[in-house]
């Protein structure tokens, strides 16, 4: 038997519950792994309210994100054995194949060995971050040296991960917080400029700090209604990423402006690339080295242990935190 968590019903954390199940045997082209650590994502949050991409079916599983040691291999699996180092990344429905307990199935194809320089809690904190930032800012929108990147919302993990990797492109990033409380992180995370919205005008930041020109590419989680002051703060012919939709309200289209400056408005999720084997193996690729060579470094917020989960994910909702929410089993 093994501990997993399911919820039968959607809303607040307290519907997770944490229950004994027989350990399952990994299908063909499915390994088992003996999870060591979860990596929690916003996106869990949204799919045990019933508000993400990916309906829940009841009684569901959940959780993208983790590492640990393989334990069993179904038949076909030949890149991986057991004993091996892995952490999964986030290209599979998580009513089928949610990650939270002490063991999961996963697919195959959505495990990738992680660099040993790294914790098995830092190992529960790549994928999901680093692709998602890799894929909108290299993979689709060409960032080069020089180039001015808004970045929105951005102690999150994957905007941690989009500060490292402008950093390592010589891209300048722009970065917004609503507090000044986060200020100092984001610059000590590597932030070129931040933005403290709470108390500045963010059009009227970003066209000081590029010299009236606006920023080329804009990284955005939010929506709603900031996507108008977005595309004030664009440069023509910019592109904008929208990620997610932690804003609630609607997102009206801002077309004038988007005709004026010729602007791509592109939503985005992580699994544009997860999906292409070719563009996942290259992020992969990308990430793993560098991990390995010190040029990435997941920033982890704080550890709570498996008996924790409905607090960690309470703590995720209060968005007080810089960095990744892990659970250690």
């Amino acid at each position: 038997m093994a501990k997993i968590v399911r919820f039968d019903s959607v809303g607040d954390a307290t519907v997770l519950k944490i229950v004994d199940e027989p350990v399952p045997t990994p299908q063909a082209d499915e390994i088992r792994l003996k999870v060591e650590a979860i990596g929690l994502n916003r996106a869990e949050v949204l799919f045990r309210q019933g508000l993400y991409l990916e309906k829940p079916i009841l009684p569901a599983r959940i959780g993208y994100e983790a590492s640990g040691i393989v334990d069993a291999v179904g038949a076909n699996v030949k890149e991986f054995k057991a004993g091996d180092r892995v952490s999964t990344i986030p290209a599979f429905p998580m009513s089928k194949y949610g990650v939270y307990g002490e063991m999961a199935i996963v697919p195959a194809f959505a495990v990738a060995k992680y660099p040993d320089n790294l914790t098995p809690e830092e190992g529960a904190s790549i994928w999901m971050q680093y692709i998602t930032a890799y894929g909108a800012l290299v993979e689709f929108g060409k960032m080069k040296k020089g180039d001015f990147v808004l970045i929105t919302a951005a102690s999150s993990s994957v905007g941690n991960a989009a500060i490292q990797l402008c950093k390592n492109f010589g891209a300048i990033s722009i970065c917004t917080t609503r507090t000044s409380a986060k200020k100092n992180d984001l610059l000590k995370a590597g932030a070129n400029h931040v933005i403290v919205t709470d108390e500045e005008d963010m059009v009227k930041r970003v066209m000081e700090i590029t010299d009236n020109n606006g920023a080329g590419l804009i990284f955005d989680p939010v929506a709603g209604p900031l996507l108008m002051q977005l595309a004030k703060c664009a440069a023509y012919n910019a592109t904008i990423f929208e990620y997610g939709a932690l804003s609630l309200d609607n997102t009206p289209f801002p077309l004038m402006l988007a005709l004026d400056k010729s602007l791509l408005v592109q939503g985005y999720t992580l699994f544009h690339i997860n999906k292409n084997a070719e563009m996942r193996q290259r992020a992969v690729k990308y990430v793993y080295d560098n991990l390995k060579n010190g040029n990435l470094k997941p920033i982890i917020d704080r550890v709570f242990t498996f008996d924790q989960l409905i607090e960690a994910q309470k703590y995720m909702e209060s968005n007080v935190q810089n960095g990744k929410i892990v659970v250690k089993l």
